[in-house]
């Protein structure tokens, strides 16, 4: 059973969180804490994914810099994105992204179209369900009479 984005979106949703990039960091801060998420994607005004602003991304500039402005535009704390997948991408595709690429959030695009978000612990979730899936197979497999 080899597990894809495309059915992770299906038992998750498609819900996308967006804001524009010229949207103020408190505007996404609020935006995060009233749905109870960690991220957000950045788009253009066309609808393009730019990059994905995190409360980890903001906590990093705070140290950074000392400080951190809250009607600074979102653009200058997002991560650019510099890894997008399609719903065909498996699991393990997906997870060697956020591994190698060390990212947390993976836009999912198909058409040219954001369709939708992979988190890491959406991966982990599907890694573990697939472990488990083959776990009861080879069981059932040896306990067979």
């Amino acid at each position: 059973m080899i597990r894809t984005v495309k059915e992770i979106l299906q038992e998750k949703g498609a819900e996308i969180v967006t804001i524009g990039g010229s949207q103020q960091v408190f505007e996404a801060l609020k935006m995060m804490a009233e749905m109870n998420i960690g991220a957000v994607v950045v788009i253009d005004e066309a609808g393009a994914p730019l990059g994905i602003f995190s409360e980890r991304d903001y906590a990093r500039k705070v140290v950074e810099k000392g400080a951190a402005p809250l009607d600074a535009p979102v653009r200058e704390f997002m991560t650019d994105i510099v890894q997008t997948v399609v719903p065909d991408n498996t699991v393990d595709e997906c997870m060697n992204l956020v591994t190698d690429k060390r990212r947390r959030h993976l836009p999912v695009v198909e058409d040219g179209k954001l369709c939708g978000v992979v988190s890491i612990g959406d991966l982990v979730k599907a890694t573990i369900a697939e472990k488990e899936f083959l776990i009861k197979e080879l069981t059932e497999y040896i306990q067979y009479p």
